[in-house]
C-alpha cells in the first residue's frame, strides 16, 4: 500500500509564503499526475493545482500567479510553492497521486494551512 505524506503547513501572515512538500511512502512508485487539493472549513474540497507527467501544470483562478506546483524527476513527490498568501487560502491542503493504467488515486492526509494575523 502506497501512502503520501505532506509536510511544509503551518501559520503565516498574510502576504507570507509557504512550501508543501508530498512524498510517497514507496520511491519506486511514480505517479501519472501529480496535484494539490484544499478544505477550508464549511467547504467541499476543491482542486488547487495539477502536474501532469509531462510537466504540464494547471491552477484554479484564485490562485494563478501566486502558487507553483513542481515535481521531482522520479514523479513520487510533489511540491507547492504558495506566495503572497491571504486569510482565503487557510484550509487543509491534501496532495493527490495517480497511477498511469489503472488510474488508482492516492490521497495524503492534509496538512494545515493557515493564514492570519
Amino acid at each position: 500500500q502506497v501512502q503520501l505524506v505532506e509536510s511544509g503547513g503551518g501559520l503565516v501572515q498574510p502576504g507570507g509564503s509557504l512550501r508543501l512538500s508530498c512524498r510517497a511512502s514507496r520511491t519506486t512508485i511514480m505517479f501519472n499526475t501529480l496535484g494539490w487539493y484544499r478544505q477550508a472549513p464549511g467547504k467541499e474540497r476543491e482542486f488547487v493545482a495539477i502536474i501532469g507527467g509531462g510537466g504540464h501544470t494547471r491552477y484554479a483562478q484564485s490562485v494563478q500567479g501566486r502558487f507553483s506546483i513542481s515535481r521531482n524527476k522520479l514523479n513520487n513527490a510533489v511540491f507547492l510553492q504558495m506566495d503572497n498568501l491571504t486569510s482565503e487560502d487557510t484550509a487543509v491542503y491534501y496532495c493527490n497521486g495517480r497511477l498511469p493504467g489503472t488510474g488508482a488515486e492516492y490521497w495524503g492526509q492534509g496538512t494545515q494551512v493557515t493564514v492570519s494575523t
